[in-house]
């Protein structure tokens, strides 16, 4: 038995908890030695007479758990522990417990729902909430729920808010103190000049914290790019005896055990992704240098696409780094950041299933047979993102139209590929699994152009590609391309086409572009979104590509990797899809209805004719997409009949509503009957709108609307003056003589109209809403003034006794 661990004085309340409700929550900080005591003690329990399963975020973390345990048990791995990973398996018949990563406890129940011979699964970090872990999680409650009673659960996590985990299980939370010792933390005093590239300035903090204190380093980056570009900057400047390893997921095996493993002799230093964060002991490490940043995976709604994106680091996860300084004695965490900047931190990473891509969820769940809403997770998936990626699996023929998964589905969920890719092989040839491992990897060529037919060329025959091309081959990308392609096709029984555009154009149908007309190096995408290169790119002026690789602008996507695709292949691959379409529709840059026969594949056009027989109804429906952008743009006639309608609805609500919102949400109930003949801007110009305005009204309402809102004034002459509605208030402009005799003022729906009283020579006299006042008041003055200017016309003593008149006076 190894030496005491913290977790030791826990476990006896972890297996009281696990005899009592089968269920267990366990807290346990950074080197605790949960994951290596915990299966071990529920073995040596007898909680159950089948395997523990043990999950794993990471492959290094799995095999060097099993390792640990089976050195613990002083056995070799594959006797009672052992693990399987993709690719590696080590088990026998006398196994009891098995270390797996995340991916292979779904595929082992949905071979086998029921986990016979299973009898207790162990969620380690499971903090880290990937996708994986969470669907995991899912399934296993369910399978207990409905299949499995005596089905053991245990969540283990260093942080780990536990409430909501503990809540979602109904299950007890254990708590282990941990025996970390003392790091102290060391900030800038100032932040990192933004001229200074990330690798120089960790290079140079990792320099100064070795000169400042003993034992070897631990160096977070985030990613294997970070990791290089460190590496030579730091390696000429090391001190004596010291060793420099780095450490990323996709090293070989070896390598990582190298950099796991302790010091033949002097210090090291290693640097390592997030990889190390959680589950790994690294011998010696007594200095943490920590370069703030993170590398996720995250999904980009805009562009249906997941894309890696560098951020800060958040401050769980810095915690859990700094950690790492403190296993087995004092230690330093030298942080690239300023005190100050840590407040700024967010709190904790989220979910992979809040930001990454839920295609594979979705098919998942599909397999199991139940839809996200009957599944008990953590976190539920975001409802429109998870309906995007149903719709993915339905455009590979993975779910049918009802969200139900096809065979086809069921053949492509076995391959350990994401679905788009999984597509491809089973749908392609012989090319099919070399070109998804290149797809399912980094780019295996820097600073070469986007072909992805040169990375297929490269894989194929390194040496002849490299005689013959001056673009650099990244022979550590290549290995694990071949050792993946190496596997997929020790299964694959594919026999269709090997074409490296048709076999891309398979896993991405909503990626091929068509050139826009015009424009080399633009592109449409067939699922409807823009795309663009590099003009110098010799694919920039090729009519069809598919384009593998997207930065996910939400605007017009960069393409970073593609293919040409001529378009008999498209054709010939895609002919179900392929057909012809009557387009009428609205043309905001010509102004016009346009009247097409189109040959399409998505949102791409083939074969463009004129459609010279058009029904008429289809281009008016198609007229009112145009008048919707150009506003209904009433003449003066209109105008007046809109403001009279207007004042009427706000005396009488059930009026009908002739206002812009409403008028323009209900054009097809009362404008299309009368655009026939209407296709351009300059028809809807000359378009008297008046007579389908009048249209929304019945009889009845006709005949309300004129006697209480009437159009005009009938002046005692008996003559019509239009009213003026356009204002806040009607309005009227008429002679002062025509208005002799009139002794109340007129109104509309209640609202005295402003009358304003011209001279004889059609000049503003007086501007009243009170004429009976005025005839009391001003007018006397205004007489005055009046008689003099306009001596031929009437100007009585008294108004109102006299009688309306046009007419100058009579000569004696």
């Amino acid at each position: 038995m190894d030496d005491a661990l913290p977790i030791d004085a826990a476990l006896p309340e972890v297996i009281a908890a696990l005899r009592t409700s089968r269920r267990l929550v366990l807290q346990a900080p950074p080197g605790a030695g949960k994951t290596t005591r915990v299966p071990l003690a529920v073995l040596r329990a007898g909680l159950t007479q089948g395997r523990i399963l043990m999950l794993e975020p990471r492959r290094l973390a799995a095999r060097a758990a099993a390792e640990r345990m089976a050195a613990t048990l002083g056995e070799k791995v594959g006797q009672t522990v052992g693990y399987r990973i993709r690719g590696t398996t080590k088990i026998s018949k006398s196994t009891r417990i098995e270390v797996v990563t995340e991916g292979i406890l779904t595929r082992m129940i949905q071979s086998q729902p029921d986990l016979p011979d299973v009898g207790v699964v162990i969620f380690d970090e499971f903090h880290e909430r990937s996708l994986n872990a969470d669907l995991g999680l899912a399934l296993c409650l369910d399978v207990a729920g409905a299949l499995r009673e005596d089905l053991s659960l245990i969540a283990m996590s260093a942080t780990l808010d536990a409430d909501p985990i503990a809540e979602l299980m109904q299950a007890p939370i254990v708590t282990s103190q941990g025996r970390a010792f003392e790091v102290t933390p060391h900030w800038l005093s100032r932040p990192v000049a933004k001229t200074q590239k990330l690798e120089q300035a960790v290079a140079d903090l990792t320099l100064k914290a070795l000169e400042e204190h003993e034992g070897s380093a631990l160096v977070f980056l985030p990613g294997e790019g970070e990791i290089r570009r460190t590496e030579a900057a730091l390696r000429p400047h090391l001190p004596a005896g010291t060793s420099l390893h780095p450490l990323f997921g996709a090293m070989a095996f070896k390598d990582q055990r190298a950099a796991i493993a302790p010091a033949a002799s002097g210090r090291k230093v290693v640097l390592a992704t997030a990889i190390a964060e959680t589950s790994l002991t690294i011998e010696g490490i007594r200095i943490v240098v920590d370069a703030g940043r993170a590398r996720r995976a995250e999904f980009d709604p805009a562009s249906g696409m997941s894309r890696l994106i560098t951020t800060r680091v958040t401050r769980a996860e810095a915690t859990q780094r700094a950690g790492r300084a403190g296993r087995v004695a004092p230690g330093h965490c030298y942080k690239l950041w300023t005190k100050g900047e840590e407040g700024a931190l967010a709190s904790h990473p989220p979910a992979e299933i809040e930001v990454g891509d839920l295609t594979g969820l979705a098919l998942e769940l599909a397999m199991w047979g139940s839809t996200a809403d009957q599944m008990q997770f953590v976190t539920p998936p975001h409802a429109g993102r998870f309906e995007e990626a149903q719709t993915v699996l339905r455009m590979l023929g993975a779910l049918d139209e009802k969200g139900r998964i096809t065979p086809h589905g069921k053949q492509i969920s076995r391959l350990p590929l994401h679905p788009r890719l999984a597509h491809m092989v089973a749908k392609g040839g012989s090319n099919a699994p070399l070109l998804a491992a290149l797809l399912s990897e980094r780019d295996i060529l820097r600073n070469a152009p986007t072909d992805l037919a040169l990375r297929l060329e490269a894989a194929k025959d390194p040496r002849r590609f490299q005689t013959n091309h001056p673009w650099e081959l990244h022979r550590p990308t290549l290995a694990r391309v071949h050792e993946e392609a190496k596997r997929l096709a020790a299964s694959h029984k594919g026999t269709g086409p090997n074409a490296t555009a048709v076999l891309a154009a398979l896993a991405y149908p909503d990626r091929i572009g068509q050139r826009r007309p015009g424009e080399a190096s633009r592109f449409i995408l067939s699922g409807g979104k823009g795309a663009v290169m590099p003009e110098v790119d010799p694919l920039a002026a090729t009519q069809f590509l598919v384009a593998t690789d997207l930065d996910g602008d939400p605007r017009e996507a960069r393409i970073r990797q593609a293919v040409a695709l001529p378009i008999s292949e498209l054709r010939e691959a895609f002919a179900d899809q392929i057909g012809w379409h009557d387009v009428c529709e609205w043309s905001r840059r010509d102004g016009r209805v346009q009247t097409r026969q189109q040959e399409r594949f998505g949102a791409l056009v083939l074969d463009d004719r004129i459609w010279r027989d058009a029904p008429a109804g289809d281009i008016a429906n198609a007229m009112l997409t145009g008048v919707r952008q150009l506003g209904l743009q009433p003449d003066p006639k209109a105008q007046r009949f809109l403001a009279r309608a207007q004042l009427m609805r706000q005396n009488t609500p059930d009026f009908p509503d002739f206002s812009d919102t409403a008028l323009l949400t209900t054009l097809e109930d009362w404008l299309l009957p009368h655009l026939h003949g209407i296709k351009t801007t300059q028809d809807w110009k000359r378009f008297d709108l008046l007579p389908a305005l009048q249209a929304r009204l019945t009889w009845d309402q006709q005949q309300m609307l004129d006697k209480a809102v009437p159009p005009h004034f009938t002046t005692p002459l008996g003559r019509k003056v239009p009213i003026d509605y356009a204002g806040a208030q009607p309005r009227i402009a008429l002679r002062l003589q025509e208005m002799f005799g009139v002794t109340r003022h007129p109104t509309v729906a209640g609202t005295p109209v402003q009358v304003t009283l011209l001279s004889p020579a059609q000049r503003p006299v007086q501007v009243t809403e009170d004429i009976p006042g005025f005839w009391a008041s001003s007018y006397a003055d205004v007489r005055k003034d009046m008689r003099g200017r306009y001596p031929k016309h009437p100007w009585p003593e008294d108004p109102t006794e006299a009688d309306p008149t046009l007419r100058a006076k009579r000569r004696k």
